[in-house]
Formats: structure tokens, sequence, C-alpha cells
């Protein structure tokens, strides 16, 4: 559905070099910190942006080669876009009728409903979690087959990011042939949702795995000074000097269970493998 290779764009001193790939029947998650690559690696993708180099194909396309057909098939929800702020919800439907003749205008409304937007109101007078719901419900709308969502459930409170994600989910499950490709800072959102993770880190990719072997089989390892010098290091890929000791990072949690009992082993998460990327160290 997507396939990026050897991605560069450079802002001044920022150099984006990014490859990643999102597969149809799968969700793919990108995190990373604010100002890491994780919109300019949209933009480029959707041909927003031009690249410095490498290349980019879109449901078999590069973005300037996109059909309006071809883009009928792409759903976007980017952090820093959408309709004009002066236009109503209401206003938006015809707009969106006439555009994609999937749309479903009946359908819409209904979710507009179910998640208290109005259609009525002017987007500007909207909270910053009644635009985040208005720009997902849109790009879901037409029955895309690649969505592309950036932190889409930025502002929502737990209930209102669970429900999305329902949406997401039963999205999904309506075609094998869709995909997704989304970034967060939620963790806990791609945890419960994305098939494979990609981390970006000052616009490089420094780990792609899939989620159930990074829940899985990551960990983290707490060891005093005197345990640390004794561990098996072949396994571990990243160290952080503690006031107690070293955080280890690994991606074989049950080899260091089994053969080091003594051991404090917590389980990965997004949040910890991806602090313990950048800030621990490499293995000496």
């Amino acid at each position: 559905m997507l396939q990026i290779q050897g991605l560069e764009k450079n802002y001044g001193s920022f150099r984006l070099r990014c490859s990643l790939q999102v597969q149809a029947g799968q969700v793919t998650g990108l995190v990373g910190q604010n100002g890491a690559g994780k919109s300019t690696t949209f933009k480029c993708a959707l041909g927003l942006t031009q690249i410095d180099g490498g290349t980019i194909h879109l449901m078999g396309r590069t973005p300037d080669e996109l059909t309006a057909e071809d883009k009928q098939g792409l759903g976007v929800a980017l952090s820093d876009s959408g309709f004009s702020e002066y236009l109503s919800l209401g206003d938006i439907i015809p707009v969106m009728s006439s555009f994609y003749p999937a749309f479903d205008a009946n359908q819409f409304r209904q979710q507009c409903t179910q998640f208290g937007l109005p259609l009525n109101k002017k987007l500007k007078e909207f909270s910053t979690g009644m635009r985040a719901k208005a720009k997902l419900l849109l790009a879901m709308s037409h029955r895309a087959k690649l969505l592309i969502l950036d932190e889409p459930t930025a502002g929502l409170d737990v209930v209102a990011r669970e429900e999305l994600l329902d949406l997401l989910r039963a999205y999904m499950e309506e075609d094998e042939g869709r995909a997704v490709l989304i970034s967060s800072h939620i963790s806990s959102d791609l945890e419960g949702l994305c098939d494979d993770i990609y981390m970006i880190h000052q616009g490089q990719i420094v780990l792609h795995q899939d989620t159930d072997v990074l829940l899985g089989q990551y960990g983290l390892l707490k060891a005093t000074a005197e345990q640390y010098g004794a561990l098996d290091k072949q396994y571990l890929l990243r160290v952080k000097r503690e006031p107690y000791g070293y955080s280890c990072l690994t991606d074989q949690k049950q080899f260091y269970q089994e053969n080091y009992p003594q051991l404090a082993v917590e389980n990965g998460s997004i949040d910890r493998v991806m602090a313990m990327i950048i800030q621990g160290e490499d293995v000496r």
C-alpha cells in the first residue's frame, strides 16, 4: 500500500532519512518525539512536500502519478491541515459528496451525532477534541483503502480515544485489503491497535518491530553494578547507568528470566523501549 525507501528531506539543520512500508491488512504505527520527523514523513508520502532523495510508492504509484480515482482510495488526517475553519460539517457534506462517490452522507451524519459533533457549528468554534473527531470521521467517511493519520487522537479524553480506536478496528475488519499508517504520542493507543511499530528519532528510523514481539519479547533489566558485570550481554540492545546500577534493554526477556532469576525484569512497552533507545548507550 505504501513503500518509502531511502527518503531524504532536509530542513536547515534537520535531516530526515527514512524507510518504511505499510502492508494491506495491517495497521502500522510511527512513534517519536515532537520534531522527530513524523509529520514530515507523512507529507512527503502524500506528495505535499518535495523530497530530496529516495523513492515513494503509494498504492503502486509515485505521489505525482496518482490519478483522481487513486486519490479517492486515500483517507488523510494531518495535524496541521484540513477544511477552512469558517465551514461547518453541514457545509462540508456536499463537498465530500462531490469529490468522493463512496461518501456516505447519512452514515457520516449518524457518526457526528454519536460523537457529539454539531452539523451547523463552524469548525473554528470546535474544541481541540471535537476537531480531532471530525478529522478522523471525514478521513474514514469514503471507505478509503489506505488511511494516513497524524496524531488523530490528540486532545481527546480516554473515553473518546477508545471510541475512535474502536471505529478504526471496525473499519479494518470490514475489508481485509485496507491499511492504516498512524502516528501518536500516546503509546497505549498504538499498543492495542497496531500490527507493527516504527520508531523515529532525529529523522532516523531507530527500530521496526511487530507489536506482539515488542510487547512479548522485549524487557527492561534492572541490575546492580555487580549483577551487570556478571551478565551475558549478547542479548542486550542498550544500557543506561542508573543510581542503583544499570537499566538494560533486551529483546530476549525470557532468556534473562530463566538464567538470572535474581534480576528484576520489567515488561517492554513502546514508551520504555523508546526511552532506552534514545537515552541508553550501546553495550560495550
